[in-house]
């Protein structure tokens, strides 16, 4: 099985470990002036401290536990590459893609808080995910049951990329990916894999995940439009009756492995005005994961179909 459901796990030791050091604020426009006053040198110097020391005990520690969580009881072999590209109807490659992006955007942030200047804090942070998520390819590639995967490494350079472009392009995020989650029935089929009760199933079985790209309308519309700030549109991917990786596998046993396309709208939780630190912190996580609402669906097999509801 593909690495989405310990990224998940990683991604969210990270930012705990990132927002209780880094100072949330708006995004400000993109200057090429690099120079920092030198009367504000010694605050930045001490925020890049705490930020730094935050940072890196989240990284060591969230690998730490990575490691103890999935790796230690296992046997080692020699590094080595496996591909998988082909493999979950690439849920898990979206799922890379989504953590490399929010760590980038974290990243991106929190330099931008820590009063590094616009440009460093757009090329540093956005590499950011695709510098921390790489290396556990190489737990994976030490792995008899695993192999690190090449495929992994380009979706996360494609996350880190995504926040990249957008910066450079609108000087701020307007398309965000998004994850929601539901129970299916697969899981029960084979819950060693697929995992055993709620918490596993969230990280493991990939018949529920939903990947979406939220797309913040009103920063496309003029500055005296109507649209409500907090409203997205939101366009999703998913796929369903994976119980086993293998296609042919799925067959035999009656399974029909295909993909899903949604379409659906969002709320923007940091769109809603708060003065409130806590409240900006918790708006902040809530945007990685897309709100319950009506949605539109298609699939090969089953054509057009609505929800009212879909998570």
């Amino acid at each position: 099985m593909g690495t989405t459901h310990r990224l998940f796990f990683s991604v969210i030791c990270l930012w705990l470990g990132f927002l209780g050091n880094m100072p949330l604020q708006a995004q400000s426009t993109y200057t090429q002036d690099t120079t920092l006053a030198t009367e504000a040198l010694p605050k930045i110097s001490t925020k890049v401290t705490y930020l730094a020391a935050g940072a890196g005990l989240a990284y060591v520690g969230g690998l730490f536990v990575l490691n103890e969580a999935w790796y230690k009881e296992g046997e080692r072999s020699a590094f080595h590459w496996f591909n998988d590209s082909h493999e979950w109807k690439q849920i898990d490659k979206v799922g890379h893609f989504w953590s490399s992006f929010h760590l980038s955007r974290l990243g991106v942030d929190a330099l931008r808080g820590a009063g590094f200047s616009e440009k460093k804090a757009i090329w540093w942070g956005s590499a950011m995910g695709l510098a921390l998520l790489t290396p556990i390819e190489y737990f994976d590639g030490r792995s008899p049951a695993y192999g690190a995967s090449a495929s992994d490494i380009a979706a996360n350079a494609a996350g880190s990329l995504a926040v990249l472009g957008q910066q450079l392009a609108w000087q701020e995020i307007r398309i965000t990916p998004k994850f929601s989650f539901h129970t299916t029935k697969y899981a029960a089929q084979r819950p060693n894999v697929l995992g055993n009760g709620f918490p596993e199933e969230v990280l493991k079985d990939y018949n529920g995940h939903t990947y979406w790209l939220s797309v913040d309308v009103v920063k496309f519309l003029p500055a005296n439009s109507m649209y409500p700030k907090w409203l997205n549109v939101a366009a999703g991917y998913g796929a369903e009756e994976m119980v086993y990786n293998d296609l042919a596998t799925n067959r035999r046993l009656g399974f029909n492995a295909h993909r899903q396309y949604y379409l659906s709208l969002d709320l923007n939780w940091q769109a809603i005005p708060t003065q409130s630190k806590f409240l900006k912190g918790a708006f902040y996580v809530l945007n990685i994961f897309k709100f319950p609402a009506p949605a539109l669906e298609y699939s090969r097999p089953n054509g057009l179909k609505g929800h009212w509801l879909y998570f």
